[in-house]
């Protein structure tokens, strides 16, 4: 028994833990520092706090699961995505926040659906896409994968933006590492820009103001491009070391700073070095779960890891570009860093869900895989999955 448990424990990737647990330390520090001046901890602290610790027991339990029985319940995983999305739209059960009611009041805390929304998503559509994936050299096969995902990215959309950009890119990540031939996804990519500006046409005026505002950083007469102008003084004045924490004054010029702009106010409580310090962990933890992607012996389990390094690096990348002007600002949050418990527990099953993945790939149990095989990539992997077509993997399949 003791040894059953041991060897498990040493499958896991010890790196890909821990580097959550980092990034939360740093999180509590940076958000108690702004929303208290670092003197009390107030309940957003307490709340992060509690959400790391409810996080980790939420990513062991994720990660004894194999998500291959997840598979075989994708409609109703896909069912149970839209029905948690809609019940923002219930008459006191919503919360409206900056004018978004995307979050669901439950009397002693609030929950976001969409946070939770994404890793379901990333569920039913891997299996979606294994079940299907013959079709994806086809535009007709696109279309249907589509028509899976459009009620999903149109909902979470049309109730917070950021939240559905970030589930775009999931699909189209996953798409493509899929199999889908490379002229067939370019004449999508192509169809897609030529039909932006009308899109552009139906977006809310303080979406519209936050492009107008990233054309335009420097016109100051709009808000959001006055937010910009404070997040690059934020980051500049902090200067290499930093001012030291409870030592930030430009929280008060950003809205939400605990956790939009969470990387504006690392960089000026702990400078230059805790930003590219906080840069380095998140890089390092997208390098760990492409070697999940990597090690995949089944195409469910690499396209699930796809979907979720999808999810972190578009995240991670908007949030910081924002803050200097790289991107439009929006909503979404910086992974492990910004404020929100249900975003930090969503993660953290994430996390969970790779590290599993990552396991059971070193145990080498999938039916597909010959016990007498060495290990390495015996089947569908990073040559397989990242760079193969529908075709090349019907053919590894004979």
């Amino acid at each position: 028994m003791e040894t059953t448990l041991l060897d498990k424990l040493k499958k896991i990737d010890v790196v890909l833990v821990a580097i959550p647990a980092l990034l939360g330390v740093i999180s509590v520090f940076i958000i108690n520092s702004v929303v208290s001046g670092y003197s009390t901890y107030p309940r957003p602290v307490v709340v992060q706090a509690i959400s790391f610790a409810l996080g980790y027991a939420l990513m062991m339990l994720a990660a004894r699961f194999d998500v291959e029985h997840f598979s075989k319940f994708y409609r109703i995983i896909w069912i149970l995505s839209i029905l948690i999305q809609l019940l923002v739209f219930i008459p006191g059960l919503s919360d409206t926040r900056g004018g978004q009611s995307a979050w669901i009041d439950l009397g002693f805390t609030t929950i976001q659906p969409s946070e939770l929304v994404k890793i379901t998503f990333v569920i039913s559509l891997a299996a979606y896409l294994r079940r299907h994936r013959e079709e994806l050299a086809t535009l007709r096969g696109f279309i249907r994968a589509f028509m899976f995902a459009i009620p999903i990215i149109g909902l979470v959309a049309y109730i917070d933006m950021g939240a559905g950009i970030v589930v775009a890119i999931i699909f189209i990540g996953m798409v493509f590492a899929a199999g889908i031939r490379g002229w067939l996804f370019l004449r999508i990519t192509a169809v897609v820009v030529l039909i932006f500006p009308i899109g552009y046409r139906f977006l809310q005026d303080y979406q519209t103001r936050r492009f107008q505002a990233w054309m335009n950083p420097d016109d100051l007469t709009l808000d959001e491009a006055w937010q910009l102008y404070q997040s690059k003084l934020a980051i500049g004045s902090g200067g290499i070391m930093g001012k030291g924490l409870g030592n930030g004054t430009m929280k008060e010029f950003l809205p939400v700073a605990e956790s939009d702009f969470i990387f504006s106010m690392i960089c000026e409580e702990l400078g230059l070095l805790g930003g590219i310090a906080c840069i380095v962990l998140l890089f390092l933890l997208l390098t760990r779960i492409w070697r999940a992607i990597a090690d995949a012996k089944e195409y469910f389990s690499g396209l699930l890891c796809v979907g979720f390094m999808c999810m972190f690096g578009f995240q991670i990348f908007e949030n910081i570009g924002m803050t200097i002007g790289v991107m439009p600002i929006t909503g979404i949050t910086l992974p492990f860093l910004s404020s929100g418990g249900t975003s930090v527990m969503a993660n953290m099953i994430a996390i969970g869900l790779i590290v599993g993945c990552g396991m059971r790939s070193r145990e080498r149990t999938y039916k597909h895989v010959d016990s007498d095989v060495p290990p390495g990539i015996p089947y569908q992997s990073k040559s397989d999955l990242m760079r193969g077509s529908a075709s090349r993997l019907r053919n590894s399949q004979q």
